[in-house]
């Protein structure tokens, strides 16, 4: 995933004639922090790296994974800086992570790993130098706990030091759709564009955890599409007819609750191969790569997690005229609405779910009418044409 951010970067950069020497300071993270986290006689390898500070804090989730490493990290907060560019929100890129499996750790386990982070690394976070946020295998629970120690450490009672916390807490309405509903604002927009009904669309969507789930339930109900095959790591279902996920609340047993629609299931990674409309990649990075590039039919991938198609995959695709819709932006959802729950903790309010969805409508929209201009423009993909807009965005602010 670093390799082929950095290459997009590097590609995107001499169209732009940035020099190498100021192209250096645009790849190379600020900062990069790192810890031994202790708990119960445990150490737990622990990771914050800032990347890109000239347009506001540093923001980017905080992953817990038994693969979490220095690489991934970086590219994740380099992939933070670029997608707060080109939505246009104040902040720069951060990312973090501790390497540990939570699957088989008890809840107070956690918890002292989670507050252990923040006493690692609080001095380096806070509302106006860095703002973590939850990510793989993190959730509302372990920020409040993050935000609880943050404030005995730093003595902060403004909550604002972290996003992604529950409701109770300080967090934002719509915050755990946001991530899915913003895909199906960006796609939305990319259908119009190409006067494509989406009710005549079909949709294939990898991974179906707490982002696949939202963007597969949101444009079906919204949208009309047919969502002709799901999968998560264990396994892929296909459907004739299309899923109806409209009963259903995400949970980890979503998969199986929804076996009961499906026509037949096959094994996880062929859902890659379908003969879908659209392909919707939610899950692992370099889901698409060069070994396997070839077998995919679909002839629009939209990338909703972070770098699922490999540098040279989507080369590939550019070739076969295959449309890929940038993660950067098409996944942008998630910090846009962090973002407002930063300003609603910075001034002590309240926003309605619809005036937050409204303005994340309005915020993606405008982004993609100006992503499609500009690959227009320059007869340029939507992936090189994010980079370029991002790059110029901070390029200027260094």
């Amino acid at each position: 995933m670093l390799d082929s951010a950095h290459a997009m970067i590097i590609t995107a950069s001499k169209r732009l004639g940035i020099k190498d020497s100021e192209l250096e300071s645009l790849i190379k993270p600020d900062y990069e922090h790192t810890a031994d986290i202790e708990v119960d006689g445990q150490k737990y390898k622990a990771y914050r790296t800032q990347h890109n500070n000239s347009r506001g804090p540093y923001k980017g989730g905080v992953r817990f994974h038994p693969e979490v490493d220095y690489s991934e990290v970086q590219a994740l907060a380099t992939l933070m800086s670029l997608k707060t560019a080109v939505v246009d929100i104040p902040f720069g890129g951060g990312k973090g992570g501790v390497v540990i499996d939570p699957k088989y750790k008890s809840k107070q386990h956690l918890e002292a790993v989670a507050r252990g982070y923040v006493q690692q690394f609080h001095e380096h976070i806070g509302p106006d130098k860095d703002i973590p946020a939850p990510d793989v295998n993190t959730d509302s629970q372990i920020i409040d706990w993050m935000v609880d120690e943050y404030s005995i450490v730093n003595g902060d009672k403004t909550r604002a030091s972290f996003t992604g916390k529950s409701i109770a807490n300080g967090g934002s309405a719509g915050r755990e759709e946001a991530t899915g509903r913003g895909g199906v604002i960006v796609l939305r927009e990319i259908l119009k564009s190409m006067n494509l009904d989406p009710r005549k669309l079909t949709i294939a969507v990898q991974g179906l955890g707490n982002v696949g789930f939202y963007f597969a339930k949101i444009v079906h109900e919204e949208l009309g599409v047919r969502i002709s095959a799901v999968s998560n790591s264990r396994k892929s279902l296909f459907s004739e007819s299309g899923f109806d996920l409209s009963e259903l609340k995400f949970s980890r047993e979503v998969m199986d609750e929804l076996s009961g629609q499906a026509d037949f299931e096959k094994l996880a990674e062929e859902i890659l191969y379908i003969e879908a409309d659209i392909l919707v990649c939610a899950a692992l990075s370099d889901a698409i790569n060069e070994n396997n590039v070839s077998e995919v039919k679909a002839k629009i991938i939209l990338e909703l997690a972070n770098g699922p198609v490999s540098h040279r995959a989507h080369q590939t695709l550019v070739k076969q005229d295959k449309i890929v819709i940038p993660d950067i932006v098409a996944n942008a959802g998630g910090v846009i609405v962090s973002y407002y729950e930063w300003l609603q903790n910075l001034n002590n309010e309240k926003w309605s779910i619809q005036k937050i969805r409204k303005m994340l409508d309005d915020k993606l929209t405008k982004t993609t009418a100006d992503l499609i201009a500009y690959s227009n423009k320059n007869k340029i993909s939507y992936k090189q044409a994010s980079y370029e807009i991002a790059l110029s965005t901070l390029h200027r602010f260094r």
